[in-house]
């Protein structure tokens, strides 16, 4: 075991299938262990590189495995799957991880705090309670439709239920279904609002989240999930490499000597994504409004380039700009004044 200098994990749920290689790529061993097994193993195992799929329980185990003395290295599965062999099963997939790993340009992402998953978790909760709220709103006007009432977009139905329902004879079980969804409806409404304010909580006691916030644009729900899939920016090593990785960038089909850009790749965390966008879209709308280097250049492009393409450009901007005020440790106010 002593020759052995990485270990690829293809990550189950209950069993974890373990290639060992030594530092000629040579395998030396094929195990399947269970998770208390696998602790066991490799926490008497000699420190080494240990690489697995960037999946589900991945920071975990990343987590406990750096305890041990292990560098562990996270890999993207859309890179290690062109290193599958033939046919495929649990060990050749662990030796593919070791194939990818060894890679000298290979691609790796830095493994989340505890923090870090904590405020995700909290962002997906609350994405999926926008979702459902949205789905109440829609029912009800759906419902109320069917009884011959257009309403506009949007939150009317649950502004005007009240009326509704004083204006109009409408059949007992709708009365019913309709005050349901509509208590429904504020119990949501009120789970947002504590998660919004908790979110706000974790931002004032962070660094990280109030250099976020000084950028013109950047909103609490934006910069809470920046710093959750950011960190401390240093996993890139130039605003564009993050711009990129979140997928706000051209993509190529290039031969011949000839570029050719089409539109953005959307790799990476949609929702960031979209997050970024709606702050540049919301930025676009203010644009009389502000001032600044960072406005000039927006104003500057949209003379000659349709708004949505100058959104795109300002929210791949805003990428930029959050790995810059997170990697140098600096407000971007204090550093567009003192310029």
């Amino acid at each position: 075991m002593k020759n052995v200098t990485l270990i690829g994990i293809d990550i189950g749920k209950r069993s974890f299938h373990l290639n060992g290689q030594d530092k000629k790529g040579n395998t030396l061993f094929r195990k399947k262990f269970s998770r208390i097994k696998l602790f066991e193993f490799l926490g008497q195992h000699p420190t080494c590189v240990i690489a697995m799929e960037a999946c589900g329980g991945a920071h975990y185990l990343a987590r406990k495995l750096s305890s041990f003395g292990h560098e562990v290295k996270l890999i993207s599965p859309q890179y290690v799957k062109p290193f599958v062999k033939s046919n495929k099963n649990d060990f050749i997939d662990a030796e593919a991880i070791c194939d990818a790993a060894s890679r000298p340009n290979m691609r790796f992402v830095k493994p989340k705090t505890e923090t870090q998953q904590a405020l995700c978790t909290l962002h997906r909760v609350r994405d999926n309670l926008v979702t459902e709220r949205v789905k109440v709103t829609n029912q009800m006007h759906a419902f109320v439709h069917e009884f011959g009432i257009c309403l506009p977009k949007g939150t009317a139905v649950v502004k005007r239920l009240a009326e509704l329902l004083n204006d109009n004879q409408f059949p007992c079980h709708l009365i019913s279904a309709l005050k349901r969804l509509h208590e429904h409806y504020k119990y949501l409404h009120q789970q947002i609002s504590e998660i919004d304010k908790e979110i706000e909580i974790a931002l004032a006691a962070d660094e990280n989240g109030l250099r976020l916030l000084s950028i013109p644009g950047i909103g609490p729900i934006t910069a809470s999930l920046l710093t959750s899939e950011l960190s401390d920016g240093k996993q890139f090593t130039k605003g564009r490499e993050f711009s990129a990785s979140v997928g706000l960038v051209p993509r190529q089909h290039s031969t011949g000597g000839r570029q050719n850009l089409l539109g953005i790749s959307k790799r990476g965390n949609g929702k960031l994504r979209s997050l970024l966008v709606q702050c540049a879209r919301s930025y676009v709308r203010t644009m009389e409004k502000r001032t600044g280097a960072l406005a000039e250049w927006a104003k500057t492009l949209l003379k000659t380039k349709h708004s949505n393409i100058v959104v795109c450009a300002l929210a791949n901007k805003f990428a930029r700009i959050a790995w810059a005020v997170l990697s140098k440790k600096e407000y971007f106010m204090l550093k567009e004044i003192s310029s």
